[in-house]
């Protein structure tokens, strides 16, 4: 069992703390949600979509298509990508990473995910709590949370829904590649900005915001 994230921390000046939500301090301003109420029958399940392993898995083998990972177009000036069919409806993705280049931090909502480093590097900074999902605007995060991973080429990992992240080529000079999965395929994705321990969602994007 992992040892238990660190206590919280004061509240920020006007912020209510969310209940349940380790690893957070404080939400800006929003009166406390309604507890659970019992959900009527729905219908029956559907088949269950892959799982966050068996996406890693997915993109490690795409990975390793040495022509693939040679025909995406790379751009001195921007990241560049081509869309990828994934296992099981997922959503995937190949990426091209200008040296100096990265995402911001951002989480996938509900859908789980992996990526893979076809070539280079990438290193992942990310956050090892459970963030609210609604009703906040600012968040101040707590003490030893923080998490990064140097991925080498062939290197990658999985994750849950609502994972909080930013990836970044820090090389001066080389391109990185990397393949990308998600399930259910993106609904959104929250981008936030981020000052020391403060965290604050920016905005929220669609895929009509990808096209």
């Amino acid at each position: 069992m992992s040892a238990p994230l660190p206590s919280l921390r004061t509240p920020l000046p006007g912020d209510g703390a969310p209940a349940g939500f380790p690893g957070v301090a404080a939400a800006a301003g929003v009166p406390a949600a309604p507890g659970p109420t019992a959900a009527a029958p729905g219908p029956a399940a559907a088949v269950p979509g892959p799982t966050a392993a068996e996406l890693l898995d997915f993109v490690r083998r795409t990975a390793d298509d040495t022509a693939l990972v040679a025909s995406l177009p790379l751009d001195p000036d921007g990241r560049t990508w081509l869309r990828l069919e994934g296992p099981g409806g997922s959503e995937a993705w190949l990426i091209g990473w200008p040296p100096g280049t990265g995402t911001g931090w951002h989480d996938h909502a509900e859908s789980v995910g992996a990526f893979t480093v076809a070539s280079g590097t990438l290193r992942e900074h990310s956050l090892a709590a459970s963030i609210p999902t609604e009703g906040w605007r600012t968040l101040e995060l707590t003490e030893g949370i923080d998490r990064t991973r140097l991925l080498a080429t062939g290197q990658g990992r999985a994750f849950g829904r609502h994972h909080v992240h930013e990836v970044l080529n820090e090389s001066g000079r080389q391109h990185a590649v990397s393949v990308h999965a998600y399930y259910p395929p993106l609904p959104r994705i929250r981008r936030y900005s981020r000052t020391g321990e403060v965290l604050r969602l920016e905005q929220t994007e669609g895929p009509e915001d990808w096209q």
